[in-house]
């Protein structure tokens, strides 16, 4: 299991600005840092929101809306309508930015991480320790969690992965370790035997694959013939 977190995987040199930064310079400051968002924190170091490129597209199409017409105006919030005309012409980082801030702090795991992620349907979360921010974790940040090698890798035996990848076989109830066979070289799985279907095939490749230690996956089994699979 992959064991890293919001510390080690964050960057932790953050461009930040103050809230009344200009819409037309984080524009500016984005491009020539080449990032997708940035923290506006307040004289004492407190978060107030994120602006990020979404909500500067947002403030330039926002030039280009036309005032509803009297029949949506009728049954149109006012609030969320007030909002909507802050963020797409405010001038300024207090009035476009996203307040809403997703923050996690430096335990947080690369899996919780990326849950949020994708539950909150964001690019980015920042890293917040004790009411100070600490860091910004990114989505390409998180893809760094998935190439690390977990803890341990390289000091597991043959015969420890091959046991590992029977134990998650056995755990699997469409996995057959009687039809098929596992062998470990140099910390490559070889399977052998028969197998049911080719989505089976398949499914065993990922399970050898997230199973730490390993190397590389090979397929030798063949499909299993008509009367062994009635058999079975």
């Amino acid at each position: 299991m992959n064991t890293l977190t919001a510390r080690d995987l964050m960057t932790a040199d953050v461009v930040t600005v103050p809230p009344e930064t200009p819409v037309v310079a984080m524009a500016r400051l984005l491009s020539e840092r080449g990032i997708s968002a940035v923290p506006v924190m307040d004289k004492a170091g407190a978060v107030l929101g994120i602006v990020t490129e979404a909500d500067l597209i947002r403030r330039l199409a926002g030039e280009e809306d036309r005032p509803a017409g009297w029949l949506s105006s009728l049954f149109a919030d006012p609030g969320e309508q007030a909002e909507r005309y802050a963020r797409t012409h405010g001038a300024s980082a207090r009035d476009v930015m996203t307040e809403d801030v997703v923050t996690v702090e430096e335990s947080a795991t690369a899996a919780h991480i990326a849950h949020l992620m994708e539950a909150r349907h964001i690019r980015r979360v920042l890293v917040v320790q004790d009411g100070r921010l600490r860091g910004l974790v990114s989505r390409a940040d998180l893809l760094r969690a998935l190439v690390a090698p977990p803890p341990g890798e390289a000091e597991l035996s043959d015969d420890r992965i091959r046991l590992a990848v029977l134990a998650a076989m056995k755990k699997q109830p469409w996995a057959d370790t009687f039809y098929t066979l596992v062998e470990v070289k140099d910390g490559t799985v070889e399977f052998h035997g028969f197998m049911r279907t080719e989505a089976v095939k398949r499914g065993l490749r990922v399970l050898a694959e997230n199973t730490p230690g390993v190397k590389g996956v090979v397929d030798k089994t063949e499909m299993m013939p008509t009367y062994l699979y009635a058999a079975a």
